[in-house]
Protein backbone atom coordinates (compact mmCIF):
# COMPACT_ATOMS: atom_id res chain seq x y z
CA UNK A 1 0.00 0.00 0.00
CA UNK A 2 2.60 2.39 1.19
CA UNK A 3 4.27 1.57 -2.34
CA UNK A 4 1.41 2.18 -4.18
CA UNK A 5 0.93 5.58 -2.37
CA UNK A 6 4.70 6.60 -3.31
CA UNK A 7 4.15 5.35 -7.14
CA UNK A 8 1.53 7.99 -7.27
CA UNK A 9 2.87 10.88 -5.79
CA UNK A 10 6.52 10.78 -8.12
CA UNK A 11 3.87 10.06 -11.44
CA UNK A 12 1.68 12.92 -10.03
CA UNK A 13 5.22 15.32 -8.90
CA UNK A 14 6.04 14.14 -12.38
CA UNK A 15 3.53 15.37 -14.02
CA UNK A 16 3.13 18.11 -12.66
CA UNK A 17 6.90 19.07 -13.22
CA UNK A 18 6.57 18.08 -16.89
CA UNK A 19 3.34 20.77 -17.75
CA UNK A 20 5.35 23.52 -15.61
CA UNK A 21 8.60 22.83 -18.36
CA UNK A 22 6.45 21.88 -21.30
CA UNK A 23 6.55 24.30 -24.28
CA UNK A 24 4.20 27.04 -24.65
CA UNK A 25 0.96 25.70 -26.48
CA UNK A 26 -0.25 28.51 -28.70
CA UNK A 27 -3.46 29.06 -29.17
CA UNK A 28 -6.21 28.37 -32.03
CA UNK A 29 -7.36 30.89 -34.76
CA UNK A 30 -9.71 33.03 -33.61
CA UNK A 31 -12.76 34.15 -36.74
CA UNK A 32 -12.35 37.38 -38.66
CA UNK A 33 -14.29 40.23 -36.68
CA UNK A 34 -17.99 40.71 -38.19
CA UNK A 35 -19.72 43.97 -37.40
CA UNK A 36 -22.86 45.19 -37.69
CA UNK A 37 -22.82 49.41 -38.00
CA UNK A 38 -25.40 50.74 -36.57
CA UNK A 39 -26.93 53.72 -38.54
CA UNK A 40 -25.78 57.23 -37.44
CA UNK A 41 -26.94 60.69 -38.68
CA UNK A 42 -25.22 61.67 -42.11
CA UNK A 43 -23.12 64.22 -40.38
CA UNK A 44 -21.92 61.97 -37.45
CA UNK A 45 -18.19 61.20 -37.26
CA UNK A 46 -16.95 58.25 -37.46
CA UNK A 47 -13.07 55.68 -37.66
CA UNK A 48 -11.57 59.20 -35.93
CA UNK A 49 -7.97 58.43 -35.77
CA UNK A 50 -4.85 60.88 -34.73
CA UNK A 51 -1.65 61.44 -35.84
CA UNK A 52 1.53 63.54 -35.18
CA UNK A 53 1.60 66.62 -37.90
CA UNK A 54 4.70 68.36 -36.83
CA UNK A 55 6.29 69.10 -33.38
CA UNK A 56 3.25 71.07 -31.63
CA UNK A 57 0.68 69.98 -34.06
CA UNK A 58 -2.21 66.82 -33.91
CA UNK A 59 -3.91 65.42 -37.34
CA UNK A 60 -7.54 64.61 -36.86
CA UNK A 61 -9.01 62.22 -39.64
CA UNK A 62 -12.56 61.17 -39.66
CA UNK A 63 -15.31 60.06 -41.83
CA UNK A 64 -18.55 61.80 -42.92
CA UNK A 65 -21.72 60.36 -44.73
CA UNK A 66 -22.82 63.66 -45.07
CA UNK A 67 -20.42 65.86 -48.07
CA UNK A 68 -21.43 68.45 -46.83
CA UNK A 69 -20.57 68.60 -43.14
CA UNK A 70 -17.48 70.76 -42.83
CA UNK A 71 -13.87 69.43 -41.91
CA UNK A 72 -13.35 71.72 -38.60
CA UNK A 73 -12.49 70.46 -35.04
CA UNK A 74 -12.63 72.73 -31.79
CA UNK A 75 -10.70 71.70 -29.28
CA UNK A 76 -9.67 72.98 -25.80
CA UNK A 77 -7.88 71.72 -22.35
CA UNK A 78 -11.78 71.24 -20.68
CA UNK A 79 -14.52 69.12 -21.53
CA UNK A 80 -16.92 70.79 -23.38
CA UNK A 81 -14.85 74.13 -23.41
CA UNK A 82 -13.54 74.40 -26.94
CA UNK A 83 -11.02 77.32 -27.11
CA UNK A 84 -9.85 76.61 -30.57
CA UNK A 85 -11.19 75.87 -33.92
CA UNK A 86 -8.99 74.56 -37.02
CA UNK A 87 -10.37 74.03 -40.70
CA UNK A 88 -9.03 71.54 -42.71
CA UNK A 89 -9.41 69.35 -45.87
CA UNK A 90 -11.34 66.83 -47.16
CA UNK A 91 -10.88 63.88 -49.61
CA UNK A 92 -13.01 60.94 -51.17
CA UNK A 93 -12.19 58.43 -53.41
CA UNK A 94 -14.23 55.64 -55.72
CA UNK A 95 -13.40 52.09 -55.77
CA UNK A 96 -14.89 50.30 -58.53
CA UNK A 97 -18.50 50.01 -57.19
CA UNK A 98 -18.11 51.55 -53.84
CA UNK A 99 -17.72 55.33 -52.94
CA UNK A 100 -15.69 56.22 -49.39
CA UNK A 101 -17.39 59.05 -47.47
CA UNK A 102 -16.08 61.86 -47.09
CA UNK A 103 -12.83 61.69 -45.34
CA UNK A 104 -11.48 64.98 -43.04
CA UNK A 105 -8.16 65.95 -42.34
CA UNK A 106 -7.66 69.21 -40.34
CA UNK A 107 -4.61 69.68 -38.46
CA UNK A 108 -4.87 71.36 -34.82
CA UNK A 109 -2.24 72.88 -32.42
CA UNK A 110 -0.01 74.52 -31.61
CA UNK A 111 -0.85 72.14 -28.65
CA UNK A 112 1.08 71.75 -25.50
CA UNK A 113 3.44 68.72 -24.77
CA UNK A 114 2.08 66.23 -22.37
CA UNK A 115 -1.32 67.58 -22.15
CA UNK A 116 -4.96 65.97 -22.37
CA UNK A 117 -7.04 68.06 -24.93
CA UNK A 118 -10.78 67.51 -25.47
CA UNK A 119 -12.30 68.09 -29.19
CA UNK A 120 -15.02 67.59 -31.79
CA UNK A 121 -14.66 67.20 -35.29
CA UNK A 122 -17.41 68.43 -37.92
CA UNK A 123 -18.67 71.16 -35.32
CA UNK A 124 -21.23 68.69 -33.49
CA UNK A 125 -21.47 64.99 -32.78
CA UNK A 126 -19.73 63.16 -29.71
CA UNK A 127 -16.27 64.73 -27.65
CA UNK A 128 -13.80 63.00 -27.91
CA UNK A 129 -10.33 62.99 -26.13
CA UNK A 130 -6.62 62.90 -27.01
CA UNK A 131 -3.20 63.48 -24.86
CA UNK A 132 -0.46 64.77 -26.66
CA UNK A 133 3.22 63.16 -26.20
CA UNK A 134 5.72 64.40 -23.92
CA UNK A 135 8.38 67.04 -24.93
CA UNK A 136 10.84 64.97 -22.97
CA UNK A 137 12.11 61.79 -22.27
CA UNK A 138 10.47 58.70 -20.83
CA UNK A 139 8.46 58.27 -23.94
CA UNK A 140 6.80 55.06 -24.30
CA UNK A 141 6.06 53.82 -27.93
CA UNK A 142 3.49 50.73 -28.53
CA UNK A 143 4.42 48.49 -31.20
CA UNK A 144 2.28 45.97 -33.41
CA UNK A 145 2.22 45.18 -37.39
CA UNK A 146 -0.27 43.02 -39.32
CA UNK A 147 -3.00 43.61 -36.98
CA UNK A 148 -6.13 42.67 -39.25
CA UNK A 149 -9.92 42.08 -37.68
CA UNK A 150 -9.92 39.02 -35.69
CA UNK A 151 -10.56 37.45 -32.24
CA UNK A 152 -6.52 38.13 -31.45
CA UNK A 153 -6.86 41.58 -33.17
CA UNK A 154 -9.27 42.61 -30.27
CA UNK A 155 -7.04 40.49 -27.99
CA UNK A 156 -3.92 42.84 -29.20
CA UNK A 157 -5.91 45.88 -28.85
CA UNK A 158 -7.36 45.31 -25.46
CA UNK A 159 -3.47 44.56 -24.22
CA UNK A 160 -1.88 47.81 -26.18
CA UNK A 161 -4.95 50.01 -24.36
CA UNK A 162 -3.87 48.03 -21.17
CA UNK A 163 -0.26 49.71 -21.53
CA UNK A 164 0.60 53.46 -21.03
CA UNK A 165 1.70 54.42 -24.09
CA UNK A 166 2.64 57.85 -25.67
CA UNK A 167 2.56 56.92 -29.47
CA UNK A 168 1.26 54.08 -31.00
CA UNK A 169 3.80 52.62 -34.03
CA UNK A 170 2.60 50.03 -37.16
CA UNK A 171 4.70 48.87 -39.55
CA UNK A 172 2.35 48.10 -42.08
CA UNK A 173 -0.60 46.24 -42.66
CA UNK A 174 -3.35 47.72 -41.56
CA UNK A 175 -6.74 46.71 -42.02
CA UNK A 176 -6.61 43.31 -44.60
CA UNK A 177 -9.26 44.86 -46.50
CA UNK A 178 -7.89 43.56 -49.59
CA UNK A 179 -9.83 45.61 -52.25
CA UNK A 180 -13.76 44.89 -50.15
CA UNK A 181 -13.51 48.92 -49.02
CA UNK A 182 -16.19 48.94 -46.56
CA UNK A 183 -13.33 46.47 -44.66
CA UNK A 184 -11.30 49.55 -44.57
CA UNK A 185 -14.63 51.43 -42.13
CA UNK A 186 -15.12 48.64 -40.03
CA UNK A 187 -11.02 48.79 -39.13
CA UNK A 188 -11.76 52.23 -38.96
CA UNK A 189 -14.31 51.68 -36.21
CA UNK A 190 -12.24 48.86 -34.66
CA UNK A 191 -9.15 51.04 -33.55
CA UNK A 192 -10.87 54.11 -32.81
CA UNK A 193 -11.28 53.87 -29.26
CA UNK A 194 -7.48 53.64 -29.04
CA UNK A 195 -6.55 55.52 -32.24
CA UNK A 196 -8.76 58.87 -31.55
CA UNK A 197 -6.85 58.83 -27.98
CA UNK A 198 -3.13 58.16 -28.99
CA UNK A 199 -1.23 59.34 -32.06
CA UNK A 200 -0.90 56.23 -34.36
CA UNK A 201 1.70 56.36 -36.69
CA UNK A 202 1.74 53.71 -39.32
CA UNK A 203 3.82 52.54 -42.83
CA UNK A 204 2.33 50.53 -45.87
CA UNK A 205 2.45 46.73 -46.43
CA UNK A 206 1.25 44.61 -48.93
CA UNK A 207 -2.58 44.88 -47.86
CA UNK A 208 -2.65 48.23 -48.67
CA UNK A 209 -1.81 48.17 -52.16
CA UNK A 210 -5.05 46.91 -53.61
CA UNK A 211 -3.55 47.84 -56.91
CA UNK A 212 -5.86 46.94 -60.44
CA UNK A 213 -4.07 46.85 -63.70
CA UNK A 214 -5.24 49.61 -65.95
CA UNK A 215 -8.10 50.53 -63.67
CA UNK A 216 -6.91 51.60 -60.15
CA UNK A 217 -3.19 52.66 -58.61
CA UNK A 218 -1.63 51.31 -55.93
CA UNK A 219 -2.29 52.68 -52.16
CA UNK A 220 -5.40 54.80 -52.90
CA UNK A 221 -7.70 53.76 -49.95
CA UNK A 222 -4.31 53.62 -47.76
CA UNK A 223 -3.28 57.29 -48.86
CA UNK A 224 -6.81 58.67 -48.75
CA UNK A 225 -7.50 57.62 -44.89
CA UNK A 226 -4.30 57.64 -43.04
CA UNK A 227 -2.34 60.85 -44.40
CA UNK A 228 1.01 60.45 -42.47
CA UNK A 229 3.21 64.23 -41.96
CA UNK A 230 5.24 63.32 -45.30
CA UNK A 231 4.85 67.53 -46.02
CA UNK A 232 6.03 68.26 -43.09
CA UNK A 233 9.01 66.06 -43.15
CA UNK A 234 10.11 67.27 -46.77
CA UNK A 235 8.92 63.87 -48.54
CA UNK A 236 6.77 63.97 -52.14
CA UNK A 237 5.16 60.61 -50.96
CA UNK A 238 2.60 59.65 -48.34
CA UNK A 239 4.70 55.93 -48.56
CA UNK A 240 7.62 57.52 -46.47
CA UNK A 241 8.10 60.21 -44.24
CA UNK A 242 9.63 61.41 -40.35
CA UNK A 243 8.77 62.55 -37.76
CA UNK A 244 10.20 63.37 -33.77
CA UNK A 245 9.04 63.02 -30.23
CA UNK A 246 10.36 63.50 -27.03
CA UNK A 247 14.13 63.50 -28.51
CA UNK A 248 13.56 60.10 -31.15
CA UNK A 249 13.76 60.45 -34.41
CA UNK A 250 11.87 58.28 -35.90
CA UNK A 251 11.95 57.37 -39.84
CA UNK A 252 8.78 55.32 -41.81
CA UNK A 253 10.06 53.90 -44.83
CA UNK A 254 7.79 51.82 -47.84
CA UNK A 255 9.35 48.78 -48.85
CA UNK A 256 6.45 48.68 -51.74
CA UNK A 257 7.73 51.98 -53.28
CA UNK A 258 11.36 52.24 -54.90
CA UNK A 259 14.37 52.39 -52.69
CA UNK A 260 17.55 51.95 -54.99
CA UNK A 261 20.27 54.67 -55.13
CA UNK A 262 18.10 56.46 -57.63
CA UNK A 263 14.63 56.80 -56.26
CA UNK A 264 12.95 59.65 -54.95
CA UNK A 265 12.47 57.71 -51.50
CA UNK A 266 16.71 57.00 -51.29
CA UNK A 267 16.85 60.68 -52.53
CA UNK A 268 14.55 61.67 -49.11
CA UNK A 269 16.30 59.14 -46.53
CA UNK A 270 19.72 61.28 -46.87
CA UNK A 271 18.21 64.46 -47.05
CA UNK A 272 16.32 63.55 -43.42
CA UNK A 273 19.40 61.82 -41.95
CA UNK A 274 21.34 64.97 -42.42
CA UNK A 275 19.72 67.08 -40.39
CA UNK A 276 19.18 64.37 -37.86
CA UNK A 277 21.00 66.03 -34.34
CA UNK A 278 21.73 63.51 -32.44
CA UNK A 279 22.12 65.85 -29.22
CA UNK A 280 18.65 66.93 -30.05
CA UNK A 281 17.17 63.34 -30.99
CA UNK A 282 20.15 60.91 -28.85
CA UNK A 283 17.72 57.46 -30.93
CA UNK A 284 17.17 57.08 -34.30
CA UNK A 285 14.37 54.20 -35.28
CA UNK A 286 13.45 53.07 -38.59
CA UNK A 287 10.32 51.32 -39.51
CA UNK A 288 9.07 49.15 -42.72
CA UNK A 289 6.82 46.45 -43.48
CA UNK A 290 9.92 43.28 -45.24
CA UNK A 291 11.99 42.18 -42.13
CA UNK A 292 15.77 42.35 -43.31
CA UNK A 293 16.78 39.51 -40.96
CA UNK A 294 13.96 36.27 -40.81
CA UNK A 295 15.04 33.76 -39.84
CA UNK A 296 11.65 32.28 -39.99
CA UNK A 297 10.66 30.44 -43.66
CA UNK A 298 7.96 32.99 -44.58
CA UNK A 299 8.93 35.66 -46.70
CA UNK A 300 11.97 34.73 -46.70
CA UNK A 301 14.61 36.85 -48.50
CA UNK A 302 11.62 39.55 -49.87
CA UNK A 303 13.41 42.33 -47.41
CA UNK A 304 17.20 40.98 -49.55
CA UNK A 305 16.91 44.29 -52.30
CA UNK A 306 15.70 47.38 -50.19
CA UNK A 307 18.61 45.74 -47.79
CA UNK A 308 21.49 45.86 -50.04
CA UNK A 309 20.17 49.40 -51.04
CA UNK A 310 19.79 51.08 -47.88
CA UNK A 311 21.71 49.22 -44.84
CA UNK A 312 24.75 51.00 -45.30
CA UNK A 313 23.57 53.67 -45.11
CA UNK A 314 21.44 53.47 -42.03
CA UNK A 315 24.18 51.58 -40.75
CA UNK A 316 26.59 55.02 -41.60
CA UNK A 317 23.74 56.60 -39.66
CA UNK A 318 23.86 54.83 -36.11
CA UNK A 319 20.58 53.56 -36.23
CA UNK A 320 19.49 52.47 -32.75
CA UNK A 321 16.71 49.68 -33.87
CA UNK A 322 14.71 48.69 -37.13
CA UNK A 323 11.09 47.25 -36.52
CA UNK A 324 9.18 45.44 -39.28
CA UNK A 325 6.21 43.39 -39.49
CA UNK A 326 4.92 40.98 -42.65
CA UNK A 327 6.26 38.16 -41.36
CA UNK A 328 3.51 36.50 -38.58
CA UNK A 329 5.88 35.94 -35.72
CA UNK A 330 8.01 37.53 -33.26
CA UNK A 331 11.80 37.78 -33.63
CA UNK A 332 14.65 39.90 -31.97
CA UNK A 333 18.32 40.17 -32.83
CA UNK A 334 21.39 41.42 -31.95
CA UNK A 335 23.16 44.29 -33.04
CA UNK A 336 23.75 43.07 -36.44
CA UNK A 337 25.11 44.37 -39.85
CA UNK A 338 26.10 43.13 -43.50
CA UNK A 339 24.37 39.53 -41.64
CA UNK A 340 26.84 39.43 -38.65
CA UNK A 341 26.77 40.48 -35.08
CA UNK A 342 27.82 43.93 -35.07
CA UNK A 343 28.47 46.11 -31.80
CA UNK A 344 27.35 49.55 -33.89
CA UNK A 345 24.24 47.66 -35.96
CA UNK A 346 20.83 47.97 -35.33
CA UNK A 347 18.73 45.45 -33.31
CA UNK A 348 16.18 44.43 -35.84
CA UNK A 349 12.56 43.23 -34.39
CA UNK A 350 9.95 41.80 -36.47
CA UNK A 351 6.58 42.32 -35.53
CA UNK A 352 3.85 41.06 -37.33
CA UNK A 353 1.85 39.36 -35.15
CA UNK A 354 -1.40 42.03 -34.32
CA UNK A 355 -3.81 39.12 -35.18
CA UNK A 356 -4.65 38.76 -38.55
CA UNK A 357 -6.89 36.39 -40.16
CA UNK A 358 -3.81 34.77 -42.52
CA UNK A 359 -2.58 33.20 -38.99
CA UNK A 360 0.91 32.54 -37.60
CA UNK A 361 4.61 31.93 -39.30
CA UNK A 362 5.60 28.75 -37.48
CA UNK A 363 8.17 27.42 -39.61
CA UNK A 364 12.02 28.63 -38.32
CA UNK A 365 15.33 27.74 -40.18
CA UNK A 366 17.46 26.10 -38.35
CA UNK A 367 20.16 26.18 -36.77
CA UNK A 368 19.02 29.46 -35.56
CA UNK A 369 21.60 32.24 -37.18
CA UNK A 370 23.95 33.58 -34.58
CA UNK A 371 22.24 36.80 -35.25
CA UNK A 372 19.07 35.67 -33.94
CA UNK A 373 18.37 36.27 -30.41
CA UNK A 374 14.73 35.41 -29.51
CA UNK A 375 11.71 33.51 -31.90
CA UNK A 376 8.49 32.86 -31.71
CA UNK A 377 5.52 32.36 -33.33
CA UNK A 378 2.53 34.07 -31.46
CA UNK A 379 0.50 36.92 -31.52
CA UNK A 380 1.13 39.44 -29.20
CA UNK A 381 2.47 42.95 -29.40
CA UNK A 382 6.30 45.25 -28.51
CA UNK A 383 6.07 48.10 -26.17
CA UNK A 384 9.49 50.67 -26.03
CA UNK A 385 10.36 52.49 -22.80
CA UNK A 386 13.12 55.06 -24.11
CA UNK A 387 13.89 56.01 -20.64
CA UNK A 388 16.66 58.74 -20.92
CA UNK A 389 19.33 59.36 -24.19
CA UNK A 390 21.15 56.23 -23.30
CA UNK A 391 18.96 53.66 -22.43
CA UNK A 392 15.73 51.44 -23.51
CA UNK A 393 13.97 48.98 -22.01
CA UNK A 394 12.06 46.56 -24.44
CA UNK A 395 9.69 43.71 -24.23
CA UNK A 396 7.50 41.88 -26.13
CA UNK A 397 3.61 40.47 -24.62
CA UNK A 398 2.40 37.70 -26.14
CA UNK A 399 -1.08 37.24 -25.82
CA UNK A 400 -2.16 34.44 -23.67
CA UNK A 401 -5.61 33.16 -23.12
CA UNK A 402 -6.07 36.71 -23.21
CA UNK A 403 -3.38 37.60 -20.28
CA UNK A 404 -0.72 40.12 -21.74
CA UNK A 405 2.30 37.65 -20.58
CA UNK A 406 6.00 39.33 -20.77
CA UNK A 407 7.69 37.31 -22.78
CA UNK A 408 10.82 38.64 -24.33
CA UNK A 409 13.14 41.80 -22.84
CA UNK A 410 16.14 43.33 -22.86
CA UNK A 411 17.92 47.10 -22.13
CA UNK A 412 19.26 48.82 -24.97
CA UNK A 413 21.56 51.04 -25.10
CA UNK A 414 21.80 54.27 -27.58
CA UNK A 415 24.82 53.84 -30.25
CA UNK A 416 25.36 57.32 -29.04
CA UNK A 417 26.51 56.42 -25.78
CA UNK A 418 28.01 53.70 -27.42
CA UNK A 419 30.55 55.90 -29.60
CA UNK A 420 29.49 54.76 -32.38
CA UNK A 421 28.01 57.81 -33.80
CA UNK A 422 31.09 59.78 -33.68
CA UNK A 423 33.22 57.30 -34.95
CA UNK A 424 31.05 56.70 -38.21
CA UNK A 425 30.63 60.52 -38.46
CA UNK A 426 33.34 61.04 -41.39
CA UNK A 427 31.29 57.35 -43.17
CA UNK A 428 27.95 59.15 -43.30
CA UNK A 429 29.21 62.30 -44.08
CA UNK A 430 30.73 60.80 -47.16
CA UNK A 431 27.68 58.65 -47.89
CA UNK A 432 25.16 61.82 -47.55
CA UNK A 433 27.47 64.00 -49.56
CA UNK A 434 27.71 61.10 -52.70
CA UNK A 435 25.76 62.04 -56.03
Amino acid sequence: MELMKLITVTVSLFISVTVITADYVRPQPRKTLHFQLSPKPSFYPQQVHISLAGDESMRVTWVTDDDSSPSIVEYGTLPGRYSSVAQGESTSYNYLFYSSGKIHHTVIGPLEHDTVYFYRCGGQGPEFQLKTPPAQFPVTFAVVGDLGQTGWTKSTLDHIDQCKYDVHLLPGDLSYADYMQHRWDTFGELVQPLASAKPWMVTEGNHEQENIPLLKDGFESYNARWKMPFEESGSSSNLYYSFEVAGVHVIMLGSYTDYDEQSDQFSWLKADLSKVDRTKTPWLLVLFHVPWYNSNKAHKGEGDGMMAAMESLLYAASVDMVLAGHVHAYERSKRVNNGRPDPCGAVHITIGDGGNREGLAHGYINPQPEWSVFREASFGHGELKIVNSTHAFWSWHRNDDDEPVRSDQVWITSLVNSGCVSEKKNELRDILMAP
